[in-house]
Protein backbone atom coordinates (compact mmCIF):
# COMPACT_ATOMS: atom_id res chain seq x y z
CA UNK A 1 0.00 0.00 0.00
CA UNK A 2 2.92 2.81 0.86
CA UNK A 3 4.70 1.36 -2.50
CA UNK A 4 0.93 2.19 -4.28
CA UNK A 5 1.32 5.38 -2.84
CA UNK A 6 4.91 6.41 -3.52
CA UNK A 7 4.75 5.86 -6.83
CA UNK A 8 1.07 8.24 -7.31
CA UNK A 9 3.10 10.65 -5.51
CA UNK A 10 5.90 10.37 -7.75
CA UNK A 11 3.90 10.58 -11.00
CA UNK A 12 2.38 13.83 -9.22
CA UNK A 13 5.78 15.36 -8.93
CA UNK A 14 6.71 14.41 -12.36
CA UNK A 15 3.53 15.62 -14.08
CA UNK A 16 4.13 19.13 -12.05
CA UNK A 17 7.48 19.00 -13.54
CA UNK A 18 6.60 18.99 -16.93
CA UNK A 19 3.64 21.41 -16.60
CA UNK A 20 5.95 23.75 -15.15
CA UNK A 21 8.71 23.06 -17.86
CA UNK A 22 6.06 23.77 -20.36
CA UNK A 23 4.74 26.71 -18.70
CA UNK A 24 7.90 29.24 -19.46
CA UNK A 25 7.29 30.50 -23.16
CA UNK A 26 9.46 32.52 -25.20
CA UNK A 27 9.29 36.22 -24.89
CA UNK A 28 7.39 37.89 -27.64
CA UNK A 29 8.80 40.70 -29.81
CA UNK A 30 5.22 42.57 -29.30
CA UNK A 31 6.66 42.54 -25.62
CA UNK A 32 10.19 43.56 -25.57
CA UNK A 33 8.76 46.32 -27.87
CA UNK A 34 6.67 47.30 -25.08
CA UNK A 35 9.03 46.65 -22.37
CA UNK A 36 11.14 49.40 -24.81
CA UNK A 37 8.75 51.80 -25.31
CA UNK A 38 7.80 52.12 -21.51
CA UNK A 39 11.54 52.59 -20.38
CA UNK A 40 11.77 55.18 -22.91
CA UNK A 41 8.56 56.53 -21.55
CA UNK A 42 9.49 56.66 -17.94
CA UNK A 43 13.33 58.44 -18.70
CA UNK A 44 11.31 61.28 -20.52
CA UNK A 45 9.54 61.67 -17.52
CA UNK A 46 11.88 61.36 -14.80
CA UNK A 47 14.69 63.01 -16.48
CA UNK A 48 13.04 66.77 -16.25
CA UNK A 49 12.53 66.06 -12.40
CA UNK A 50 16.00 64.67 -11.68
CA UNK A 51 17.29 67.91 -13.51
CA UNK A 52 14.56 69.97 -11.59
CA UNK A 53 15.67 68.04 -8.82
CA UNK A 54 19.38 68.66 -8.90
CA UNK A 55 19.44 72.55 -10.33
CA UNK A 56 17.43 73.79 -7.03
CA UNK A 57 20.59 72.65 -5.00
CA UNK A 58 22.85 75.16 -7.02
CA UNK A 59 23.37 78.66 -6.54
CA UNK A 60 23.12 80.84 -9.46
CA UNK A 61 26.46 80.49 -10.80
CA UNK A 62 26.70 76.82 -10.60
CA UNK A 63 22.93 76.68 -12.33
CA UNK A 64 24.59 77.98 -15.04
CA UNK A 65 28.29 76.78 -15.31
CA UNK A 66 27.78 73.23 -13.84
CA UNK A 67 26.53 70.02 -15.71
CA UNK A 68 22.44 70.08 -15.28
CA UNK A 69 22.35 66.29 -14.63
CA UNK A 70 24.67 66.38 -12.00
CA UNK A 71 25.30 67.99 -8.89
CA UNK A 72 27.42 70.98 -7.54
CA UNK A 73 30.42 70.81 -5.48
CA UNK A 74 28.42 73.46 -2.83
CA UNK A 75 24.89 72.34 -1.59
CA UNK A 76 22.56 75.34 -1.52
CA UNK A 77 19.30 73.94 -1.25
CA UNK A 78 18.49 75.24 2.13
CA UNK A 79 19.73 78.81 0.95
CA UNK A 80 17.70 78.96 -1.68
CA UNK A 81 14.32 77.46 -0.03
CA UNK A 82 14.90 80.70 2.26
CA UNK A 83 15.33 83.34 -0.06
CA UNK A 84 12.29 81.57 -1.90
CA UNK A 85 10.26 82.03 1.21
CA UNK A 86 11.51 85.39 1.96
CA UNK A 87 11.77 87.01 -1.18
CA UNK A 88 9.61 89.84 -1.66
CA UNK A 89 7.41 90.03 1.65
CA UNK A 90 6.98 86.23 1.79
CA UNK A 91 5.12 86.70 -1.91
CA UNK A 92 5.87 82.99 -2.78
CA UNK A 93 3.79 81.47 0.31
CA UNK A 94 0.64 83.79 -1.01
CA UNK A 95 0.82 82.37 -4.18
CA UNK A 96 1.26 78.48 -2.61
CA UNK A 97 -1.84 78.87 -0.45
CA UNK A 98 -3.81 80.28 -3.67
CA UNK A 99 -2.85 77.65 -5.59
CA UNK A 100 -4.07 75.11 -2.69
CA UNK A 101 -7.29 76.92 -2.45
CA UNK A 102 -7.61 76.95 -6.37
CA UNK A 103 -6.87 73.20 -6.45
CA UNK A 104 -8.43 72.47 -3.25
CA UNK A 105 -11.66 73.87 -3.74
CA UNK A 106 -12.46 73.44 -6.80
CA UNK A 107 -11.69 70.01 -7.37
CA UNK A 108 -13.61 68.80 -4.36
CA UNK A 109 -16.71 70.74 -5.10
CA UNK A 110 -16.30 69.93 -9.28
CA UNK A 111 -15.81 66.16 -7.62
CA UNK A 112 -19.12 66.01 -6.12
CA UNK A 113 -21.39 68.00 -9.16
CA UNK A 114 -19.64 65.58 -11.44
CA UNK A 115 -20.59 62.56 -9.04
CA UNK A 116 -24.52 64.22 -8.87
CA UNK A 117 -24.61 65.05 -12.81
CA UNK A 118 -22.91 61.63 -13.90
CA UNK A 119 -25.23 59.43 -11.66
CA UNK A 120 -28.55 61.12 -12.92
CA UNK A 121 -27.40 60.17 -16.04
CA UNK A 122 -26.77 56.95 -15.83
CA UNK A 123 -29.64 55.65 -13.17
CA UNK A 124 -32.49 58.50 -14.03
CA UNK A 125 -35.16 58.05 -17.44
CA UNK A 126 -36.02 61.74 -18.37
CA UNK A 127 -36.72 63.77 -21.64
CA UNK A 128 -33.19 64.72 -23.23
CA UNK A 129 -31.00 62.42 -21.54
CA UNK A 130 -29.23 61.60 -24.64
CA UNK A 131 -29.05 65.01 -25.95
CA UNK A 132 -27.31 66.46 -22.66
CA UNK A 133 -25.31 63.68 -22.20
CA UNK A 134 -24.12 64.64 -25.69
CA UNK A 135 -23.25 68.18 -25.17
CA UNK A 136 -20.98 66.79 -22.05
CA UNK A 137 -18.92 64.99 -24.53
CA UNK A 138 -18.90 67.79 -27.05
CA UNK A 139 -17.31 70.46 -23.98
CA UNK A 140 -14.92 67.83 -23.71
CA UNK A 141 -13.89 68.44 -26.77
CA UNK A 142 -13.06 72.54 -26.32
CA UNK A 143 -10.03 73.68 -25.48
CA UNK A 144 -10.35 75.47 -22.41
CA UNK A 145 -8.16 78.56 -23.46
CA UNK A 146 -10.87 78.67 -25.97
CA UNK A 147 -13.47 79.81 -23.24
CA UNK A 148 -11.01 82.30 -21.24
CA UNK A 149 -12.16 85.40 -23.07
CA UNK A 150 -15.75 84.31 -23.10
CA UNK A 151 -15.64 83.63 -19.11
CA UNK A 152 -13.74 86.66 -18.55
CA UNK A 153 -16.55 88.76 -20.22
CA UNK A 154 -19.17 87.03 -18.17
CA UNK A 155 -17.42 87.44 -15.27
CA UNK A 156 -16.67 91.15 -15.72
CA UNK A 157 -20.38 91.68 -16.42
CA UNK A 158 -20.76 90.53 -12.93
CA UNK A 159 -17.68 92.19 -11.08
CA UNK A 160 -15.99 89.11 -10.47
CA UNK A 161 -12.91 89.75 -12.43
CA UNK A 162 -9.12 90.29 -10.11
CA UNK A 163 -10.95 87.98 -7.66
CA UNK A 164 -10.76 84.52 -6.26
CA UNK A 165 -14.21 83.61 -7.75
CA UNK A 166 -13.33 84.20 -11.21
CA UNK A 167 -11.05 81.45 -11.58
CA UNK A 168 -12.85 79.34 -8.49
CA UNK A 169 -15.69 79.12 -10.37
CA UNK A 170 -14.61 77.96 -14.08
CA UNK A 171 -12.90 75.16 -12.09
CA UNK A 172 -16.09 73.68 -10.83
CA UNK A 173 -16.71 72.78 -14.15
CA UNK A 174 -15.99 69.64 -15.16
CA UNK A 175 -17.17 67.61 -18.53
CA UNK A 176 -15.13 64.57 -18.56
CA UNK A 177 -15.68 64.14 -14.79
CA UNK A 178 -19.26 64.16 -15.79
CA UNK A 179 -18.64 61.57 -18.36
CA UNK A 180 -16.47 59.71 -16.46
CA UNK A 181 -18.86 59.23 -13.22
CA UNK A 182 -21.73 58.73 -15.86
CA UNK A 183 -19.93 55.56 -17.45
CA UNK A 184 -19.14 54.22 -13.86
CA UNK A 185 -21.95 54.52 -12.25
CA UNK A 186 -23.95 53.06 -15.11
CA UNK A 187 -21.26 49.46 -14.64
CA UNK A 188 -21.24 50.18 -11.14
CA UNK A 189 -24.06 50.90 -9.46
CA UNK A 190 -26.55 47.94 -9.55
CA UNK A 191 -30.05 48.71 -10.12
CA UNK A 192 -31.32 45.68 -7.66
CA UNK A 193 -29.34 47.57 -4.89
CA UNK A 194 -31.04 51.32 -5.85
CA UNK A 195 -34.62 49.59 -5.43
CA UNK A 196 -33.92 47.72 -2.65
CA UNK A 197 -33.13 51.01 -0.68
CA UNK A 198 -36.07 53.25 -2.11
CA UNK A 199 -38.13 49.40 -0.36
CA UNK A 200 -36.64 50.13 3.18
CA UNK A 201 -37.50 53.99 2.02
CA UNK A 202 -33.96 55.89 1.77
CA UNK A 203 -34.60 59.18 -0.13
CA UNK A 204 -32.72 59.63 -3.58
CA UNK A 205 -30.16 62.19 -1.84
CA UNK A 206 -29.66 59.53 0.79
CA UNK A 207 -29.34 56.71 -1.66
CA UNK A 208 -26.76 58.75 -3.23
CA UNK A 209 -24.60 59.63 -0.81
CA UNK A 210 -24.78 56.21 1.49
CA UNK A 211 -24.24 53.49 -1.73
CA UNK A 212 -23.49 55.28 -5.00
CA UNK A 213 -20.66 57.12 -3.85
CA UNK A 214 -19.32 54.66 -2.39
CA UNK A 215 -19.23 52.21 -4.79
CA UNK A 216 -18.11 55.08 -7.51
CA UNK A 217 -14.92 56.01 -5.02
CA UNK A 218 -12.35 55.07 -7.89
CA UNK A 219 -13.84 56.95 -10.58
CA UNK A 220 -14.36 60.05 -7.96
CA UNK A 221 -10.92 59.82 -6.87
CA UNK A 222 -9.78 59.88 -10.76
CA UNK A 223 -12.41 62.92 -11.39
CA UNK A 224 -10.30 64.76 -8.10
CA UNK A 225 -7.01 64.18 -9.09
CA UNK A 226 -7.22 65.35 -12.20
CA UNK A 227 -9.33 68.33 -11.81
CA UNK A 228 -6.68 68.70 -9.06
CA UNK A 229 -4.04 68.52 -11.38
CA UNK A 230 -5.75 70.38 -13.87
CA UNK A 231 -6.04 73.62 -11.65
CA UNK A 232 -2.79 73.65 -10.28
CA UNK A 233 -1.10 73.53 -13.94
CA UNK A 234 -3.85 76.19 -15.03
CA UNK A 235 -2.09 79.27 -16.59
CA UNK A 236 -3.74 80.97 -19.11
CA UNK A 237 -6.92 81.93 -17.27
CA UNK A 238 -5.72 83.28 -14.25
CA UNK A 239 -3.65 85.11 -16.04
CA UNK A 240 -6.74 86.67 -18.05
CA UNK A 241 -8.61 87.25 -15.20
CA UNK A 242 -6.10 88.77 -12.36
CA UNK A 243 -3.88 91.69 -12.11
CA UNK A 244 -3.31 91.61 -8.34
CA UNK A 245 -0.14 89.62 -7.53
CA UNK A 246 -1.90 88.54 -3.93
CA UNK A 247 -4.28 86.87 -6.11
CA UNK A 248 -1.71 84.72 -8.45
CA UNK A 249 -1.27 80.55 -8.18
CA UNK A 250 2.21 79.33 -8.11
CA UNK A 251 2.32 78.83 -12.06
CA UNK A 252 1.29 82.39 -12.77
CA UNK A 253 3.45 84.05 -10.01
CA UNK A 254 6.90 82.23 -11.51
CA UNK A 255 6.01 83.25 -14.95
CA UNK A 256 6.11 86.66 -13.26
CA UNK A 257 9.72 86.10 -11.98
CA UNK A 258 11.14 84.74 -15.54
CA UNK A 259 9.91 87.83 -17.04
CA UNK A 260 11.16 90.37 -14.96
CA UNK A 261 14.53 89.27 -14.68
CA UNK A 262 15.15 90.13 -18.35
CA UNK A 263 18.31 88.12 -18.61
CA UNK A 264 19.93 90.67 -16.15
CA UNK A 265 18.51 89.65 -12.23
CA UNK A 266 20.24 85.92 -12.87
CA UNK A 267 19.33 85.95 -8.69
CA UNK A 268 15.20 84.48 -9.39
CA UNK A 269 16.94 82.04 -11.62
CA UNK A 270 17.30 79.70 -8.48
CA UNK A 271 13.92 81.13 -6.84
CA UNK A 272 12.29 79.88 -9.56
CA UNK A 273 13.54 76.32 -10.04
CA UNK A 274 13.13 75.86 -6.23
CA UNK A 275 9.45 77.11 -6.35
CA UNK A 276 9.03 75.10 -9.53
CA UNK A 277 10.26 71.65 -7.03
CA UNK A 278 8.13 72.49 -4.22
CA UNK A 279 5.14 73.18 -6.26
CA UNK A 280 5.53 69.38 -7.72
CA UNK A 281 5.46 68.45 -3.87
CA UNK A 282 1.40 68.29 -3.92
CA UNK A 283 0.51 66.78 -7.23
CA UNK A 284 2.97 63.57 -5.90
CA UNK A 285 1.96 63.64 -2.52
CA UNK A 286 -1.63 63.60 -3.80
CA UNK A 287 -1.04 61.02 -5.94
CA UNK A 288 0.54 58.56 -3.05
CA UNK A 289 -2.24 59.18 -1.02
CA UNK A 290 -5.34 58.69 -3.29
CA UNK A 291 -3.58 55.40 -5.40
CA UNK A 292 -4.90 53.14 -3.08
CA UNK A 293 -8.52 53.91 -3.74
CA UNK A 294 -8.51 53.10 -7.35
CA UNK A 295 -9.81 49.64 -6.52
CA UNK A 296 -12.28 47.50 -8.77
CA UNK A 297 -14.75 45.35 -8.01
CA UNK A 298 -16.17 47.47 -4.88
CA UNK A 299 -20.16 46.70 -5.54
CA UNK A 300 -18.90 42.67 -6.00
CA UNK A 301 -21.52 40.54 -3.63
CA UNK A 302 -23.42 43.77 -2.92
CA UNK A 303 -26.44 41.61 -4.83
CA UNK A 304 -27.73 38.23 -4.70
CA UNK A 305 -28.22 36.39 -7.60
Amino acid sequence: MSQTASIARARVKEQAIVKASHTGQPIKLSGIIAMIFLFISTIYFIVPFLWLLISSTKSTGDLFGTFGLWFAPSFNLFANLQQLFTYDNSVYLQWLLNSLIYAGIGSIIAMFLSSLAGYALAKYVFRGRDFIFSCVLGAILVPTTALALPLYLLMSKWGLTNTYWSVLLPSIVSPFGVYLSRIYASASVPDELIEAARIDGAGEMNIFVTIAMRLMTPALVTVLLFQFVAIWNNYFLPLVMLSNERLFPITLGLQTWNVTTGGVNKFLYTQIVTGALISSIPLIIGCILLQRFWKGGLGVGGVKN
